[in-house]
């Protein structure tokens, strides 16, 4: 059976024929992409100094290792930071005819930002700290956008730039928040159990244990909601910057990320306990594991998107009244 291809090749020219117009219509490629390439050289060739965990000379290569998922289930990894960087293009690319219809220019103190970057970077690389690097690595980026194409660029893509935070890995320093994360849901798990399922489980700091010895969980680090933290934030400024202009209406639902994703991850080891309270430790254990193809993997999910799309349908704006347009003038009746 031959498939027709058309509609397909049709939405690649259409694409094609965008970019070359959007290519044609950018000022100042030349300069801003030898910049770029001569600032991504310096962070390939001395962009790490810590040569113990990842030997290489290179950041772009320390953040490659750093974000790839880990093997050890109970770990938690720093792999939501591999899509920002195909998030961010795509947002520039939705936003791309507002930012041609800017007034492009260089403009010359958009080397301050660069040189910010670089006694940043020069800091990170003293005292062996690749995320200070990491930092400096974006925020000189952003210089050099500001140097090639102005401050009304700066201004316009602040915007999705900011979601490269996201690449800055907290390894240890988002302990204290993990630690925080899994005591609450340990305990709103605990008080759920105990005073509206009659489900008896005794908490002993992050473990939940069954008195009776049929199953017992530890909520890692990996299991403290990090991850759908992490995902929930995201999507919740993308959606707030994307779909709303008054700020205090991107300010709930940006806040609004803690407690649904808190809310997902209750919801995941809810459901754990009472498949364990069924079933016994493989019961338990299959809910933990994903199931079938790893779809309960996305429970923590469902309640934080849900509630990020409900609470973004109370807060929607009412669009502005089209304007009528005046009727055209009759010609004069000839006398």
């Amino acid at each position: 059976m031959r498939m027709d291809t058309q509609p397909t090749n049709g939405v690649l020219e259409d694409f094609r024929i965008e970019f070359l117009d959007c290519w044609r219509r950018l000022p100042n490629k030349g300069l801003f992409f030898v910049l770029l390439a001569a600032w991504l050289a310096l962070f390939q060739f001395l962009g790490n100094c810590t040569l113990g965990f990842i030997k290489s000379s290179s950041l772009l290569r320390w953040m490659y290792e750093v974000f790839q998922p880990s093997p050890n289930p109970d770990a938690y990894d720093e792999s939501h930071a591999r899509i920002i960087p195909f998030l961010v293009l795509g947002l520039f690319w939705w936003k791309r005819k507002e930012l041609l219809a800017l007034r492009l220019r260089a403009w010359t103190p958009g080397l301050a930002w660069v040189a910010l970057a670089l006694v940043l970077h020069i800091v990170g690389y003293a005292v062996q700290q690749p995320r200070i690097s990491i930092v400096a690595l974006f925020t000189g980026l952003y210089g050099l956008m500001g140097l090639a194409w102005g401050p009304e660029w700066l201004r316009s893509s602040f915007f999705p730039f900011f979601l490269f935070g996201f690449c800055v890995p907290l390894g240890t320093l988002a302990l204290p928040i993990t630690f925080r994360l899994r005591m609450l849901v340990c305990q709103l798990v605990e008080g759920l159990c105990h005073y509206i399922l009659a489900i008896d489980i005794v908490r002993e700091g992050t473990n939940l244990i069954d008195p009776t010895g049929h199953y017992r969980y530890d909520v890692a680090p990996a299991c403290s909601g990090m991850r759908s933290l992490f995902a929930t934030l995201a999507l919740a400024i993308t959606y707030a910057m994307l779909s709303f202009k008054t700020w205090w209406k991107r300010g709930i639902l940006m806040a609004s990320a803690l407690p649904l994703a808190v809310l997902g991850n209750f919801l995941r080891m809810l459901t754990i306990i009472i498949a364990a309270e069924i079933g016994g430790q493989t019961w338990g254990d299959w809910v933990h594991d994903g199931g079938p193809g790893r779809i309960l993997s996305l429970l923590p999910y469902i309640p934080a998107f849900a509630g990020l799309l409900l609470l973004g349908h109370w807060l929607r704006e009412t669009p502005p009244a089209p304007v009528a347009l005046p009727e055209p003038a009759t010609a004069a009746a000839d006398g």
